[in-house]
């Protein structure tokens, strides 16, 4: 007969990594948008486009990071 493996103990690790995805994301696209903000204050642009295109950005980034997260999980 086969002997089946008890299913693996790491509920709490994947709870800590999941809980501290929303924070990351939240802090790359807080400094994304105030790098923007501070652009369009620097060159004193009137649209806004380099808190716009920083903060599109920090977005991107917050979701490649979180994808290389969830690919860590073990289930």
């Amino acid at each position: 007969m086969d002997q089946q493996k008890p299913p693996k103990k790491n509920n709490l690790k994947n709870i800590a990594m999941l809980s501290g995805i929303a924070f990351e994301m939240g802090a790359i696209i807080f400094i994304c948008a105030k790098a923007g903000i501070w652009l369009d204050g620097h060159f004193q642009t009137e649209k806004r486009i380099y808190t716009a295109i920083a903060t599109l950005f920090g977005v991107a980034i917050s979701i490649w990071v979180v994808l290389r997260q969830l690919k860590r999980i073990q289930y």
